[in-house]
């Protein structure tokens, strides 16, 4: 299938003509999503507090398990996840755009969609994006990990582009604003942490660091200037 990508206008959602200010969150996420949703209350109240106008949250926010039975076991539908309805409420009572990973069940019932969320600033999930590429490793004499055992990948080859006046966020990004788990999340695994927003060029204006105190969030301002410069001198959204 030829690659599409797919545009999503939601313009003015944001409601600011200034240069935006943006938040990452890290935590340590656990199999109990209650406990993982009360950490990410924290980083909607954590990023309202510093101005923020989006809040981007980790992959996998709604729970670690610490097996794939168990991973399938707690997913379910966005529309009946306890998690998924709590952070909604959560953007809709701050009036914040959320970005948040989560988990769903696959349409075989066996295995799981790795989905990200945009939830907007009415509570409403406006648009979805279930991962394509899995990460199975084997490492000589180090880590395992089969992401495909209990994923299955999205089979459209479709690249997602959310348009707002932050910019454009999806496979293709502007800045890579991205939430990091920390911490020992099961007793199997220990997460890196190290939340970043990187800039077009590379720069890193935000690095949140190890784990050890809590959840936590870091920010920076979108700039349009860089931006427009970056499109011009390295123009990956056009085809020859």
């Amino acid at each position: 299938m030829a690659d599409k990508t797919k545009q999503v206008d939601i313009s003015g959602n944001l409601g600011h003509e200034k240069a935006p200010l943006v938040a990452i969150g890290q935590f340590t996420s656990t199999s109990d999503l209650a406990h993982n949703f009360a950490q990410c209350r924290t980083l909607v109240q954590q990023a309202t507090q510093a101005g923020a106008q989006a809040l981007f949250l980790p992959e996998a926010s709604d729970y670690i398990a610490a097996s794939a039975a168990e991973s399938i076991s707690l997913a379910k539908p966005v529309d009946q996840s306890e998690f998924v309805l709590a952070l909604q409420d959560e953007a809709r009572r701050w009036k914040l755009p959320i970005h948040v990973g989560v988990h769903e069940p696959a349409a075989d019932g066996h295995k799981l969609k790795n989905t990200v969320l945009w939830i907007d600033e009415r509570g409403e999930i406006v648009h979805r994006y279930q991962k394509i590429h899995l990460f199975d490793v084997d490492i000589e004499g180090g880590p395992v990990l089969k992401e495909s055992e209990c994923v299955a990948p999205e089979l459209f080859s479709c690249s997602v582009m959310l348009l707002f006046s932050i910019g454009s966020i999806g496979v293709l990004v502007p800045f890579a604003e991205a939430g990091a788990r920390s911490g020992t999340t099961t007793e199997k695994r220990v997460s890196y942490g190290h939340s970043m927003i990187i800039d077009p060029w590379g720069t890193v204006l935000a690095d949140l660091g190890d784990a050890g105190d809590g959840p936590k969030i870091g920010t920076a301002v979108i700039d349009h200037n860089l931006l427009r410069k970056v499109r011009t001198e390295v123009p990956l959204r056009r085809r020859t």
